[in-house]
Formats: structure tokens, sequence, C-alpha cells
């Protein structure tokens, strides 16, 4: 027995557990060893365990019915529990203390995380828990991120942006980011000295939480990021019931209890430490990157995981590497608060983009066991422009899964009244918890208006937390919770220390806040209210707005009714009037960005009154409708067509720089036609936007006559198309192609068609589509026979010498009527002047002359001076930017005086 504790004591000395006096008194006590009963026995093998013997070691120290002396004991219980975890490696067993941990750790988030609750509408069954690997469908993460002051809890924004950015991940550019590759060096845009930080930012709904999980529970296996021995998992809605000072062992601990002491140890190891933060929207601490004070006052800064201090300091300290240095740290918000990092040490910039088009139908799929109802409803939905839009988003496709399931599942569901705008897809959301959870309360509709009046707090306020208070300030007592009514449009969360309420989604929040402004017994203001919403120029109330005027339209309001009640006629008056009021006058003012943005918003609540006399009152007379610069979804798309649709009298559509790209050129397709002027340029149409625009050309009702497709990434292959439209589409007299990339097959299609006698084309533009000599002799032949056609600009192509002695040649026909003709940037040199200057001689139709960025000598002064002063009708040349000297500008500038109106600019 002596030995075992002389061998153990002196270890523990060695390791400076014990000093030398503390070591001699044990040896010296428990050389008198005494039996001990073994009911007194202080210790057990769990606390040895503690420090790397474990029970076997335990044993070794045991001899028989013998035990160590109590007085041992005491001095060992102390100096172990002071000083035994400050470093586990140093003794015996201490790896093993480390892998226990780190099991019983994995143990823990692989329960917490293996499954999914999904609330269903169901008296049956009001949630499912379904296996987290069985339902969770990838979602599409680019290494980068976009716009972040976009008002990103739209319902229509982000379908375009999905789309645009999707085909960049896969073309060009950007690489999309598996969720095991985060923390990959080859995606940093920033390099520092320990550790990293990624951010992840996407809408909400998005998927950012359930990723959260996956990546959590693929840890917890040993999937992935075995690189970090722990992962720390806190959600900021958590970190909120925080109202006092706290330090990060104690934030640790109070979520996983379990490490008790070991945590000193862990410290030691940073690098192999991933801390995740999840919604940084939703904290309520304010966290400034940007504030130097964090460096120098001690109140804000965290060096130390046992140093006291506020939630907010302690990630900003991990985020910026101040504590804990080397450890990692992921976090995710939404784009809006993506300002809040912008100061930040991130390494890694990430962005959620949602579903891809595969991964929608399979979440149709997964979520219906009915593959019929499965098929019903996503049938709907793809028929539907926009509703489909918002399938990219897996929330919305769960709002939808859940309007629509109950309704597609009926017999009878032809004759039923399918929803068509949003507001009463919601509208059938809300219908059916009130079908199935309804009749258990006594007076619904006093519910939903409480419900709703704190709702459209939280949206005033920007708050989508809620707690026991607040329910009761609203009269809605927690016990209602259990009637399973309260339960489906608010989330209870009794995961943390405080209790806390969340609507399944923002929009149903807003939702449920538009709705209680139909069911007060004493309205108020409601126009004020309104304009007062309206005026936010931050658009927290955009959604709730739309909402409001959905519910004006008897389609959205009568299934609702059936249970609540009739909404108040005097505010659904009021309503309309609002709408006219923010119409009348101020619609048409479009100068601005945000002119822009306030027309498109005032055309999103007309759709969705669905109310066509009050359109036509406040469009119909609008002739231009102008949107350039501003980024427009399929969703705005389709509300642009639908306005159009109604009204006769637009006749220029700006859509400029819009990136509308083929799925909003769709939604606009059938309304094309009725104008006379559209402005498409920079849009990324591709070859499959050109189908849908020869389609609109073929409409023997056709009115377009002039069309700007310039940048738009049209090839070869599209013009095929364009020119059967072109065949028989007698309205169009100007197009703009410029600056794609038809090259020479793709216009020698066209100059062919241009002979048709239907066809009315007066300017063609084709500056920069990789043209070549080879297209020439098409052409030529084309300006020899076709006399409609007066402008062309053949500018930034490589036609050559070559190319224009051939076009020398058309232009020298007298059948030849161009007016205006570019041949600036065309790679010309001084040998092909004299052919010009002779073909020019007889012209009587030529005005405007372009030839600037080329490569013209002084050799060319003679030939150019002659083709000046024999083209009568010339009135402008340009020859900017050749290789003339000062004496050759000089004697061509002075030309100027021989003809009244000539100009000549070199």
């Amino acid at each position: 027995m002596e030995d075992g504790v002389d061998g153990l004591s002196s270890l523990l000395t060695y390791k400076r557990i014990f000093n030398g006096q503390e070591h001699q008194t044990c040896v010296q006590m428990d050389s008198r060893t005494e039996l001990i009963p073994k009911r007194q026995l202080a210790w057990s093998p769990k606390d040895l365990t503690g420090i790397g013997l474990g029970s076997r070691g335990f044993k070794r120290i045991k001899m028989g019915s013998q035990r160590i002396r109590p007085e041992s004991q005491r001095i060992w219980c102390k100096r172990i529990s002071l000083g035994s975890w400050r470093s586990p490696k140093d003794l015996l067993g201490s790896q093993r203390i480390r892998e226990g941990a780190q099991q019983k750790h994995k143990e823990m988030l692989r329960v917490q995380t293996e499954t999914l609750r999904v609330n269903t509408v169901q008296i049956k069954e009001k949630v499912k828990i379904f296996q987290l690997v069985d339902r969770y469908a990838d979602l599409t993460v680019i290494s980068t991120v976009r716009d972040r002051i976009l008002v990103e809890h739209e319902l229509l924004a982000r379908g375009r942006d999905h789309e645009e950015w999707r085909q960049k991940c896969l073309w060009r550019g950007l690489e999309k980011i598996q969720t095991n590759q985060l923390f990959q060096s080859r995606f940093s845009q920033t390099n520092f000295s320990s550790g990293s930080t990624v951010a992840v930012s996407g809408v909400p709904g998005i998927g950012k939480t359930t990723m959260i999980q996956k990546i959590v529970y693929d840890w917890a296996i040993g999937k992935i990021y075995q690189q970090f021995q722990f992962v720390f998992y806190f959600k900021f809605r958590d970190l909120n019931t925080i109202n006092c000072r706290i330090n990060l062992k104690n934030l640790i601990l109070d979520q996983y209890p379990y490490f008790g002491n070991i945590l000193g140890n862990l410290w030691k190891k940073p690098e192999s430490l991933l801390f995740i933060f999840d919604s940084l929207d939703e904290f309520k601490g304010r966290i400034d990157f940007s504030d130097d004070r964090r460096n120098t006052g001690p109140q804000f800064t965290c060096t130390d995981p046992e140093c006291w201090c506020e939630v907010s300091d302690i990630v900003y300290s991990l985020i910026q590497h101040k504590l804990l240095p080397g450890c990692s740290v992921l976090v995710t918000t939404r784009p809006t608060e993506l300002c809040l990092l912008e100061k930040a040490e991130i390494t890694v910039w990430a962005e959620i983009l949602g579903f891809a088009d595969d991964d929608r139908r399979e979440y149709f799929n997964k979520f219906f066991e009915d593959r019929t109802v499965a098929a019903a409803v996503y049938k709907h939905v793809k028929e539907n422009e926009i509703l489909y839009t918002m399938t990219y988003n897996p929330s919305y496709c769960w709002i939808l899964c859940q309007s629509l399931g109950p309704f597609l599942s009926q017999s009878d569901r032809k004759e039923q009244r399918v929803p068509k705008t949003i507001t009463q897809l919601y509208s059938y959301y809300i219908y059916n918890i009130l079908k199935h959870h309804g009749r258990k309360i006594e007076n619904p509709r006093d519910v939903i208006l409480k419900l709703g009046e704190m709702a459209f707090k939280g949206v005033s306020e920007k708050n989508i937390v809620f707690r026991n208070g607040e329910l009761i300030q609203y009269s809605l007592q927690p016990s209602q919770f259990l009637s399973g009514f309260l339960m489906e449009l608010l989330e209870r969360d009794d995961s943390v220390q405080t209790v806390v309420y969340t609507f399944p989604h923002l929009t149903i929040q807003e939702f449920v806040a538009a709705l209680a402004q139909f069911l007060t017994p004493n309205p108020r203001d409601i126009q004020k209210l309104l304009s007062g919403a309206h005026s936010k120029a931050d658009g927290r109330y955009e959604i709730f707005l739309r909402f409001v005027a959905g519910l004006s339209s008897p389609q959205a309001a009568w299934p609702l009714e059936e249970f609540l009640g009739p909404f108040l006629h005097q505010t659904t008056c009021q309503v309309i009037d609002w709408l006219k009021g923010i119409g009348e006058g101020q619609i048409r003012n479009t100068g601005s960005k945000t002119d822009k943005r306030d027309l498109l918003n005032r055309l999103q609540y007309l759709f969705e009154s669905q109310n066509k006399a009050l359109v036509r009152s406040i469009v119909g007379s609008m002739k231009t409708l102008a949107f350039s610069g501003l980024h427009l979804t399929p969703v705005d798309c389709f509300v642009v067509s639908h306005v159009i649709g109604l009204c006769d009298t637009v006749k220029l559509l700006d859509l400029e720089n819009c990136y509308i790209q083929p799925e909003g050129l769709q939604r606009l397709g059938p309304v094309l036609y009725k104008c006379r002027e559209l402005r498409l340029r920079n849009n990324d149409l591709q070859d499959q936007g050109m189908k849908l625009l020869s389609e609109a050309l073929r409409n023997p009702d056709c009115q377009i006559e002039k069309l700007q497709l310039n940048d738009n990434s049209l090839s070869d292959s599209c013009a095929q198309d364009l020119a059967s439209a072109l065949g028989t589409n007698q309205s169009l007299m100007s197009l703009n192609l410029g600056e794609n990339k038809l090259k020479d097959l793709g216009v020698k299609r066209l100059f062919v068609v241009l002979r048709n006698v239907n066809c009315k084309l007066q300017e063609l533009v084709l500056l920069g589509n990789h043209l070549t000599h080879s297209c020439i002799e098409e052409l030529a032949c084309t300006l020899s026979t076709v006399q409609s056609l007066t402008v062309l600009n053949l500018g930034n192509n490589k036609l050559g010498d070559t190319g224009v002695k051939l076009l020398s040649v058309a232009l020298s026909n007298p059948a030849c009527k161009i007016v205006n003709l570019s041949l600036w940037g065309t790679s010309l040199s001084d040998s092909c002047t004299k052919d010009l200057a002779s073909a020019l001689s007889t012209n009587q139709s030529l005005t405007i002359l372009k030839l600037g960025t080329n490569l013209f000598t002084d050799q060319s002064v003679p030939a150019i001076s002659r083709l000046i002063l024999d083209c009568k009708s010339l009135e402008r040349i340009e020859l900017w930017e050749n290789q003339f000297t000062p004496t050759g500008k000089r004697h061509l500038e002075s030309l100027q005086e021989s003809r009244h109106r000539l100009k000549v600019i070199v």
C-alpha cells in the first residue's frame, strides 16, 4: 500500500500538483495506514477518472480492505480540485479523458440534431418527426455575397437572383461550396494569422439553421470537420435570454454542463475548437466591429475565457481572434445584417441560394406521402408563375405544401378557388388551420385579432421573437397553446431558460398583422396607418402592405370569413381609397431608383388587390413604364405583365439593366407585343430569351417598332428564330443587337431575311458581334436590294480592309439608301480609303460616317479629303483616335469650311 501511495504522490508532485511538503505528509501518514470501513470511503473510481486514472488506477492503489487515510484524502482532493485539470496531457491517461469528453459531446449533439420536427395543420398529427438525413435536401451555397442592402425578406425577392447566380456557379466565376468545404483556404478572401471565421448569409427560410443542424450532425457522426475536436453551437435567440455579464466558460457550461472542469484544458488547443453562432440578425445586443474602443477599454475586450463581460463582447472577441486565437467561428445571418460584419475579420464569405430546380420537385415528393397529391400540388405551383418563383426557398415550399396539400387532395378540387396571389395563398394557409383547430376555441376572431396586434408591433419594431410577457400583454394566455390552435400560428421554443415564441416564418407574422386590420371592431384611421407604413424607407412594411392590399380582395377574404366572420366593410373601402391615393398623381414619378422601386411596390399592391377596375383607373393612362437599373425578379415581371395586360396605353417599356433573364422575360412574354418600344439592354436574355421575343414579333397584332437587345449574351444559335420572326413582322423598324456574339453565321441569316418584302427594318445595330469580312458579301447583296434600311452600325468588329472594300461596292450602288454608317473600331488601314472614297463619290444618301478608332495615317489624308469633298450629302464624319499627325488633322478639319453644316471631327 505504501508503495502505491508513494508512487502516485510522487507522480503528482513531479507534475507540480502536490508540493514537496504535501508529498511528505501523504507518505508519512499512509505509512501508518489503518483499516477504514468501506462505508467511510469518500472517493470512488469516478473521482480518479477525472485525473486520468479511472477505475483501474483506483484499484492499483487499493490493497484489500485497506483504504487511504482521510487526512491524505483531504490533501489529495484539495490539490486535484485546484490543479488536476490544468494540463490533462501531462497526466496518466489524459488522452482518454479528452476522447471520452469528445465522445460524450458528439453523442449529445447527434441526438439533438438527428431529427427534424415538421409542423402540420392536420388535427391527427400536429407534428411529424423525420430523420434529418431523410428530409435534408442540398442547398446551393456560393463563394461570395451579393448586394447586402436588398430588402431580403420579400416574398418576391431572390427568385431571379437565385437563377442568375446559380448559372454563374455552373458556368463561370462563382464556385459552389459544399457544407464540408466552408473552412477550405481556397475560398478565403482574406488571410489571417490564426483561425478562420466564416460568414454565411441567406434570406429568412432559406435553410440557414437547417444547414447548420446538418453540419453539426455530420461532425457528430465523424463525417466532416474532424480537424475540430469540439464544436460548440449557439443560437443568438438563446443568447438574448442572458441579461447579465458572463464568461465563455459559463456560457458553454450553461448549454453543455457535462464538460465540468475540463474546459481549462480545451483552451490550450484553440485550433481544435469550432464555435457556431446562428442567426446574428436575431441578436438584440450591439456588436460594432468598427468600434476602435474595443481595443483600448477593458469593458470591450475579452481575451480570457474566464473573463466576465457581455455576451456581445465574447462573440466579438471570438470572431476577431482576440479570444482563443486560433479557434474557428461560423456565423449565419440575413443579408440585411451583413453590414455588421463588413469590418470583421471574415476569411470566407458565402451565401445560401436555396433550392435548384431539381431540388424543388424533390421537396414536394418528400413532403407528401401520397405521390398523387405531391404531383397535383407541384403541377399547380409550376403553372402559377408567382407561386413557382417562391419555391427556391424551403420555407416557402413548406407554406405552399401546408396551404395547397389539403386543398388539392379533395376530390372536388377542380371546383375550388385555387389561390393565384401570395395573399390568397396565405389566406388558405390560415384557413386550413382554422378548419382543423378553430372550433376548439370560443372566439377565433378575437384570438386572431390579438395575435395580429402583437404581430404588427413586432413588424413595426423589427422583432420576431416574443415572450410570455408579451403574450399576456395582448391577453393571449400561454395556456392557450394547449388547444393546438395557437400552436399552429406560433412556434413555442422552451429549449432555453426563457420560453420564447416565433411565427413559423416572418411573412406569416406579416400576414397575421395585416389580417388584424380587417377584424378590429373599432377601426382606427387605416389610411393614416398605411401611409405612415408606406413612407418607411427601410422596407419593413412592404410585405405587410402587400397583404393589406390583397385582403381587400373578396377572393382572399372569403375563405377566412367562414371562420372569422365578415371583414369590416369600412376598412376594405379605406384600403381601396388608400390604393387610389398612392396611385393618382404619384405613380408616374419614376426619375430616381427610389421612385422606380416605389412604383414597383405600388404595382405589387394593385396586383394583390386583384381589382381590375382599380388598376385601369390608376395606370390606364400611363404611356411609359420605366424600371431601368432596378433588379427585377420574375414575380416583378409577372406583376408588370399583369398591369400591361389590363392597359392598352403603355407604349414604352424600359427594362435596361434589370437582369430579368429568360425567366423574367417569360413572365412578360404574353404582353410584349402591345408595346411600341422595348428597351431590354443588358438583361442576360441569352438565346432562350430570343425565342420568347420572336414569338411576340410573330404575333399578328404586334406593335413593336423599336427593340433594344444589346448586351444580352445572344449567339448565332438564336439568329434563325429572329430571322423567322422578321420574315413576317411588319412593325419593327429599329433593332439593336450590339455587344452580342452573333458572329458571321448569325448575321448572314439576318441579312437574307432583310430582303423580304414584309420586313420594314430601318435601323440595324451590330456593333461588337465578332464579325469579320466573311459576312460582308451577304450584307452588300442586301444593301443593293433593300431600300428601307438607312442606319447601319458595324462598329467594333474586325472587318478589316477586305470587308470595307466589299462594302464599298454596295455603297456605290444607287439602290443603297444608307444614311448613317458606323465603321469605328473595324481595323481599317490606309489601303482601303481609296476604295471607300471612290464608292462614296457618287453616293447621294449618306449623311453620317463614323471612322474613329482605326489605323489611318497621313497617307490616307488625300483619299479621305476627296471623300469629304465629293460626297455632297455628307454632313458629319468622325475620324477621332486614328494616327494622323497634327498637320494631317489640321488639314482635315479645314475641310469643314468647304460646305455649310459639314462637321469633320478628328
